[in-house]
């Protein structure tokens, strides 16, 4: 489809689809002795969206007059806030004219939420701790309105397709695997996400750009049910691999399995470690088979290659709470395989952001010692009887 640009002002409701969608944040008139920067943005934005597709820009100003108090508008924009794939600040301030107070509120609400550019021209006043704000996470800044809506538009890139309560998920989350993987298999299901209201992520690398949790409070209808369930909150992470490493005994019990114990902040065991399977996901490494491998070499130093390596299968870790997959691997070990590991008296891992130690125990340890969680158990499980 050809370019398409659509203002939404203040109290307006938005269209049913959209490709992509900006919101603009700053101060405005009161008066009209006072000229707005909106129809500027609007202007610079319309001239540089040239994707297939329909750009959305949310306006909080009326389509005609000037507005006189937030009666019946608070709703909108902070449902607009949410909607948006970015959030374009724009503080000129003028403590006479354009204050800017109820601005800062707002970019106090959404300086960390990953889809912000912030702009100002040299000469507002009292912005040094917003621009303080704003650079110590990583986010665009501009000193003019052209450059600022330029920067709010390679944050959408191309845009992406989105009606109904998609909507209501913004782009850094939508292009997530882990997103993509949890409503996949919802759609397959014939449910409907009705709405999203996006709580948290975490962001990580240089700029804090790539979104390694998220966590979004969501409306689906369930088709089968033909009811809605509004009341739960979906946590997802990319997918990880998991590898059983073991040695088999002359019985199931006898069967001898490597763990790794590494520290983990939500561990609520009597030692304070995670005791489980090598593994971990990547950003780099989209092949599980590749990144099982490599998660074995980090975490336990043993180098395997790809033919030792059984794919056993790929299920949800916890599935009333994060939908995140495992992708499950085992490997054989040999004798003298098993006696290099247990000789290991140094940790692994990536320096002190991950730290692993290699533990050796029977089946039988395993399950009476209660030394790994209830999933972990369950793959154990699953691969030993496989």
């Amino acid at each position: 489809m050809a370019s398409e640009v659509v203002v939404v002002h203040a109290n307006e409701t938005p269209p049913d689809w959209w490709d992509a969608a900006v919101f603009l944040a700053g101060p405005l008139p009161r008066s009209a002795d006072v000229a707005s920067w909106n129809p500027e943005a609007i202007g610079h934005l319309r001239k540089r969206w040239d994707r297939d597709g329909r750009l959305v820009v949310f306006t909080p100003e009326l389509r005609e007059g000037v507005l006189a108090d937030y009666t019946g508008q608070i709703e909108w924009e902070h449902r607009g806030l949410h909607d948006a794939d970015v959030i374009l600040f724009w503080v000129p301030r003028d403590l006479e004219t354009m204050p800017a107070f109820t601005t800062n509120i707002e970019f106090g609400a959404w300086f960390d939420s990953g889809k912000i550019v912030f702009g100002a021209p040299a000469s507002a006043v009292k912005n040094e701790y917003l621009l303080h704000l704003a650079e110590s996470r990583g986010v665009p800044v501009a000193d003019r309105l052209d450059a600022a809506c330029g920067a709010a538009l390679d944050l959408i890139g191309d845009g992406s397709r989105r009606e109904g309560g998609e909507r209501s998920v913004p782009l850094l989350v939508w292009r997530t695997d882990s997103f993509q993987t949890w409503y996949g298999a919802q759609r397959d299901a014939g449910n409907v996400l009705e709405g999203v209201h996006l709580e948290w992520t975490f962001r990580v690398g240089e700029h804090r750009e790539a979104v390694m949790y998220w966590a979004a409070h969501v409306q689906v209808r369930v088709t089968a049910e033909d009811r809605s369930k509004t009341n739960e909150v979906v946590i997802s992470r990319p997918d990880t691999a998991q590898v059983l490493l073991y040695r088999p005994g002359a019985a199931l019990d006898e069967t001898v399995i490597v763990l790794v114990r590494e520290f983990r902040s939500p561990a609520s065991t009597p030692d304070g470690f995670v005791h489980e399977l090598p593994g971990g996901s990547s950003r780099e490494e989209s092949d599980p088979a590749v990144q099982a491998r490599d998660e074995v070499e980090e975490e336990t130093g043993l180098i395997l290659t790809a033919g030792r390596l059984r794919r056993i299968g790929t299920r949800q870790i916890a599935a009333t709470m994060s939908g995140h997959r495992a992708h499950l691997f085992a490997a054989e070990l040999t004798e003298s395989e098993l006696a290099w590991l247990r000789a290991q008296d140094a940790p692994h891992g990536a320096g002190d952001s991950e730290r692993t130690w290699t533990e050796i125990a029977t089946y039988a340890e395993i399950r009476k010692q209660s030394l790994v969680d209830w999933s972990t158990l369950g793959m154990i499980a699953q691969a030993l009887g496989g």
